[in-house]
């Protein structure tokens, strides 16, 4: 075969192997064989082997070859991938329709109605109709490089079916697995000893993120199209459904079963309707998606820092299933939050297996009268997190056993007490192995011992390594624990070092706060500190005694009693008082003018900083809070001050601006820390 002859024979191969596979693959209606297939793909295989030059990057042959990756190479997105905001019912439906027709000024809108598949967003990169690039969706700015494996997607095309391609062409769209072949992998994969997927959503994410494309190949993935980030060079299309239409031009997937529909009542139509069929559909799906039509309509609404205000996912309702109750666990969480879990009789739930479900909280597991051995309906809380919906009664054992929630914490054994009557907390925040890190990190932060460089991660490396067991072990670190850690040397060790010791001087109301007592933040704590001056009073003081600080209530009373009732805990405040930690003495203030009256402070001082300013008031005897009520005395505007101004205004509260707050102050420079 003379060179020219072989080259117009491969082009003709190329052409056609192309078209069937997206007859096949995308339109699901092939016109020849299987067998026929083989032989025009095998003639192609070869003539590139014979001729290499007539190999091509967008050739059916090259669609796996590539090596295995080592990494997946960090992928910036031109235009962000945004997430969709979620409505769950009819009403929040009619509110997003509503907030668009109010901002674009007109009604019945329309809409681009279509399935939300439960799969993994990609980017298509097309530069002059050649697949270039394909990245995940990542963090929506920063996705990673699977390009190698996308190219083994039979429905993706290597090169577009344009003759007049836009110069580039980004385009958005779900790597998925339909469910017969989720089945079929999932066979396979116990037939080789392996562990079957969840759920078709993992499998195609496990399958589209393997670092041998190889691998990739061998899975049943598949790819339909939904928008695009950039399209440059040529008309881009003025509607989306056009740009869709445009799209599946292009030979790119686009769902068939995408409506075009007209505002809130068309939306509930299709919503309807595809619910019903949603069990007949070859693919996973878990809502709709709407998009307004109209591109300039889309650009006029904008977007919201990581979701568009012209797109919504209206989602269906979670999927159910019954099953038994094993045991209950209590977990204690970072906080010292202790949540009743149900260990579970392994069952499907929205297409992945379910062993275990929270029940929330005390209150919840009593309401519900859930007990050990009992038959329950479990559902997935926004298709996520499971959850027990509720008791299947006429399924109960006689022996089902109820569950007595405990009253020590199963890590540490100190006291539980109830948090607002509804959440079950560990009262011993200071020693409960469950919460070191997060007791820890509070300890350092900027508004407790403010312990400059004790941050996130070397609170972890210290947790993890041994080095801190409490926050008293803090200040017995030292230059060389600390050189030895990553990202720490010998210099930056110094500095922690010396942050840790100047931190030993503090005030009364921070050194409060940072312990941690549930129920106690910053501003409980000025009270608390200014009503008692000392530590030694108010660790002596009852709960009676307690509820005679402004805003402590029983509650709060209760929690703070337990707190310093609690050996452990005064053991680690013995031991810190021991390491040097102080506070200059206070003295209980007298009545100020300003006693009894409640100020709120909003925008940005310009000669004092809000904490200067809440001392200087409090100095004076004001209660100092975060939000405008009718029983607001008055309202200090700084710059920029937001809705506050607005809300006082409605309730009739007194404004003032900040040098009407130094004139009425009788500024006077305000010292930085009252306390």
């Amino acid at each position: 075969m003379t060179r020219d002859a072989a080259d117009a024979r491969a082009a003709e191969l190329r052409a056609a192997l192309d078209y069937h596979n997206h007859r096949y693959y995308v339109l699901d209606d092939p016109e020849i064989s299987d067998a026929e297939y083989d032989r025009l793909f095998a003639e192609l295989v070869a003539l590139e082997r014979a001729r290499p030059d007539l190999a091509r990057p967008d050739s059916p042959t090259q669609r796996v070859g590539a090596r295995p990756s080592t990494a997946f190479v960090p992928v910036v997105h031109g235009q962000a991938m945004l997430s969709l905001a979620n409505v769950f019912s009819e009403q929040e439906l009619a509110d997003f329709d509503r907030r668009v027709r109010e901002r674009l000024g007109h009604d019945d809108v329309i809409y681009v109605a279509e399935p939300k598949l439960d799969g993994l967003a990609v980017s298509l990169r097309y530069e002059d109709g050649l697949l270039v690039r394909a990245a995940t969706r990542g963090d929506g700015t920063t996705g990673e490089d699977v390009t190698a494996n996308v190219r083994t997607i039979r429905t993706c095309p290597l090169r577009l079916q344009s003759a007049a391609p836009p110069r580039v062409l980004e385009v958005r769209g779900e790597v998925y697995m339909p469910r017969d072949g989720f089945l079929r992998l999932n066979e396979m994969q116990v037939a080789q000893g392996g562990k079957p997927f969840a759920n078709p959503r993992n499998a195609a994410a496990g399958s589209l993120r393997q670092l041998d494309p190889t691998i990739s190949a061998q899975r049943p993935l598949r790819l339909f199209c939904y928008g695009v980030g950039d399209w440059s060079g040529g008309d881009a299309p003025r509607t989306q459904e056009r740009l869709l239409t445009c799209l599946a031009d292009f030979g790119l997937p686009v769902n068939p079963e995408r409506r075009v529909v007209t505002g809130y009542e068309g939306c509930l139509r299709y919503y309807a309707d595809l619910g019903r069929r949603r069990g007949e559909l070859a693919y996973e799906i878990d809502g709709v998606v709407y998009k307004v039509n109209e591109v300039a309509e889309q650009r006029l609404l904008g977007e919201l820092s990581r979701t568009p205000r012209w797109a919504v996912a209206h989602k269906f309702p979670a999927e159910e299933a019954v099953t038994q109750v094993v045991r209950i666990d209590v977990q204690v969480g970072r906080t010292g939050a202790l949540t009743p879990v149900a260990v579970l009789t392994p069952v499907a739930v929205g297409g992945v297996m379910v062993s275990h479900a929270t029940l929330h909280n005390p209150d919840e597991l009593a309401r519900k009268d859930v007990r050990i051995g009992d038959w329950v309906s479990v559902r997935r809380a926004g298709d996520v997190i499971p959850e027990i919906v509720g008791v299947v009664l006429d399924k109960r054992p006689d022996d089902a056993k109820p569950f007595r929630f405990p009253d020590r914490c199963p890590v540490c054994g100190s006291p539980v007490v109830r948090d607002q009557g509804v959440v079950a907390r560990c009262a011993g925040g200071l020693v409960c192995q469950a919460q070191r890190r997060q007791t820890i990190r509070h300890f350092a932060s900027r508004r407790a011992l403010d312990m400059e460089g004790v941050g996130d991660k070397l609170v972890e490396q210290l947790v993890d390594g041994g080095l801190v067991e409490t926050v008293t072990d803090l200040f017995k670190l030292t230059v060389s624990d600390l050189a030895g850690l990553e990202r720490m040397g010998e210099r930056s060790a110094t500095k922690v070092t010396q942050a840790i010791a100047a931190s030993r001087v503090t005030t009364f109301p921070r050194f409060l706060y940072a312990l941690g007592i549930p129920e106690v933040g910053e501003a409980t704590a000025r009270a608390l500190a200014q009503h008692f001056a000392s530590l030694e009073a108010l660790m002596a003081a009852d709960e009676h005694e307690l509820t005679a600080v402004p805003d402590v209530g029983p509650v709060v009373a209760h929690a703070i009693a337990v707190f310093f009732s609690e050996p452990h805990n005064r053991a680690v405040i013995a031991g810190l008082q021991a390491a040097g930690v102080r506070w200059p003495a206070l003295e209980r203030p007298a009545r100020g003018p300003l006693s009894g009256k409640t100020v709120v402070l909003t925008g940005t001082l310009e000669g004092m900083t809000r904490e200067q300013a809440r001392a200087a008031l409090e100095g004076l005897g004001a209660k100092v809070v975060s939000s405008v009520s009718p029983r607001t005395d008055f309202v200090v505007a700084g710059r920029d001050p937001g809705s506050k101004v607005k809300r006082a205004r409605e309730y009739g509260v007194p404004v003032i601006d900040e040098q009407g707050l130094r004139a009425w102050l009788g500024k006077g420079p305000v010292t930085d820390d009252a306390s």
